[in-house]
């Protein structure tokens, strides 16, 4: 029995031996993610010793290749038996070669299957944020659960209180039983986070097991920000902070791939122009790209050097902004009968050597220029003629030699025509004719507003329109003393108008008066 239980140890210790591959992490693992993950491993009695011994192999392999850390990802480990035990909490390793040295010392629990005790561990304790010791405060967390598939219990609600809590969790069976429960508690996709696997082929499983997780906890650890025309903000999270060594920056324009296709993938990225390099101190989180080329595509490489860790080249694809040049926009004010202002931006002294604005009549007026220099970002066109519309054509001359022109139409006003000797007329106790002399071909009619004036009849306010070729109407049940008030209405705008107030008397057969 002994020399069983002797090679049964021997055989663990070899299983959980670092593998070459071990000592080369996957490509982008290292410092990819931030999270918390709990295996909880079934030891009791339906798993024999060397079940046991290549379950832990299982998650020695696939847990080697993260950085671990409180910036980065921490595990916990959970035993089924009779009596569930934490063997290590979150907070426990912080380095791969205490992790692994922790893997080799655990033994088998045995006794009864009770997944449901472990599991009310796991929400009240372990998975729970805030808790000493217990996941962190909104970072993904994650449980796996390897187990033999055989009498898991009733696992379905608490598993599915989990995953209401927002814990993913991923199952690996090395059974073929229970299909439907298994099925019934992992977080979807089922295809991608419920695998069965014989117990000696667990290691064909491990790379894409690692790459549901990876999706899982994944930290977005480099960003652009503050992208403009020619420059652009790299930011990223510190992962240096307390070590000794530099980040390393590379950036260059983005080529086109095979067949013309754009790629972002580094390893492929070796044609066109070099890359442009900086280098920031260990304590830095941001790196100002300058130089760039407006409206292009960027790769921005990140690349942390230190002695006493190793981390992955972090990569960023981004586009800068396009070039806007002056004029992009072109503004009217001040309309006049014979002037009106006409305005541009952006200012870009810098970039221009000087402007000029035509404009003419429509449809075939003369041409007239105005030549402005590049301070300047306004002017007042005068001499216009009155109710005309004209085409106002703002042009740029930038120093690289390109031009940039910008055309808007404007409309003058027109000539106010005489409207005089208003006069309101009494027709009886409430009613009164207006009358006035004015018209022009250009009228597009009159507007009449009355209101009354004394404090029994405040705010009634009433408007009517007539078409132009009307010089008098009546106006009825008319408040005493009202207001009323005639004003040309033109194509562009309504103008200045007369008002008279009435004035009715009991004996009275005329008037107002004009005020």
């Amino acid at each position: 029995m002994e020399g069983h239980m002797l090679f049964a140890w021997m055989l663990m210790c070899l299983l959980l031996r670092p593998s070459t591959a071990q000592n080369s992490p996957p490509e982008g693992v290292l410092n990819c993610c931030e999270g918390d993950v709990l295996f909880l491993v079934d030891s009791s009695g339906s798993v024999s010793s060397y079940e046991h011994s290549r379950m832990l192999a299982f998650l020695s392999e696939l847990i080697s290749p993260f950085s671990l850390g409180e910036d980065q990802v921490r595990v916990g480990l959970l035993q089924v038996g009779t009596k569930p035990r934490l063997e290590f909490g979150f907070d426990k390793y912080s380095t791969q070669s205490g992790l692994q040295a922790a893997l080799k010392t655990i033994k088998p629990l045995r006794g009864d299957t009770n997944t449901v005790e472990a599991l009310k561990m796991v929400k009240e304790w372990v998975l729970r944020p805030g808790k000493a010791g217990g996941a962190r405060e909104n970072l993904p967390r994650v449980l796996v659960w390897l187990t033999d598939g055989v009498k898991p219990g009733d696992v379905t609600g608490p598993m599915a209180q989990l995953r209401d809590d927002g814990v993913a969790v991923l199952v690996v069976s090395t059974g073929h039983g229970n299909y439907q429960v298994l099925r019934q508690v992992v977080s979807p996709p089922v295809e991608d986070h419920l695998h069965f696997v014989d117990i000696d082929d667990m290691s064909i499983i491990t790379k894409e097991f690692r790459d549901a997780i990876i999706e899982i906890i994944r930290a977005e650890r480099i960003h652009v920000r503050d992208v403009s025309t020619s420059s652009a903000t790299l930011q990223w999270r510190p992962v240096l902070s307390g070590l000794t060594g530099h980040y390393e920056i590379l950036f260059k324009e983005l080529r086109r791939g095979v067949g013309g296709v754009e790629t972002s993938r580094p390893d492929v990225f070796t044609g066109g122009p070099p890359y442009q390099r900086l280098t920031q101190t260990a304590d830095s989180s941001t790196a100002r790209l300058t130089g760039l080329k407006p409206d292009t595509n960027y790769i921005a490489i990140l690349r942390p050097e230190s002695n006493e860790q190793a981390f992955n080249d972090l990569h960023v694809t981004f586009r800068t902004r396009p070039e806007v040049l002056s004029p992009a926009v072109v503004t009217v004010s001040e309309p006049g009968q014979s002037s009106v202002r006409v305005s541009w931006g952006p200012l870009q002294p810098g970039m221009v050597e000087s402007y000029s604005v035509e404009y003419s009549a429509l449809p075939t007026g003369k041409v007239h220029y105005v030549q402005l220099s590049r301070s300047q970002n306004s002017t007042l066109l005068r001499n216009l003629q009155p109710d005309t519309t004209y085409l106002v054509t703002v042009t740029a001359r930038h120093a690289s030699g390109k031009e940039k022109a910008m055309s808007v139409k404007v409309c003058t006003q027109e000539v106010t025509p005489a409207l005089a000797d208003l006069q309101l007329t009494t027709v009886g106790s409430d009613s009164v004719e207006v009358e006035w002399n004015g018209g022009t071909s250009r009228l597009r009619g009159y507007w009449l507003t009355w209101e009354g004036q004394q404090s029994s009849a405040p705010g009634q306010r009433s408007s009517l329109y007539l078409p132009p070729d009307s010089l008098s109407t009546r106006l009825t049940h008319l408040p005493p003393s009202a207001r009323v008030c005639v004003s040309p209405i033109y194509r562009t705008a309504r103008g200045e108008g007369l008002c008279c107030t009435a004035q009715f008397h009991s004996d009275a057969l005329v008037y107002g008066y004009q005020s």
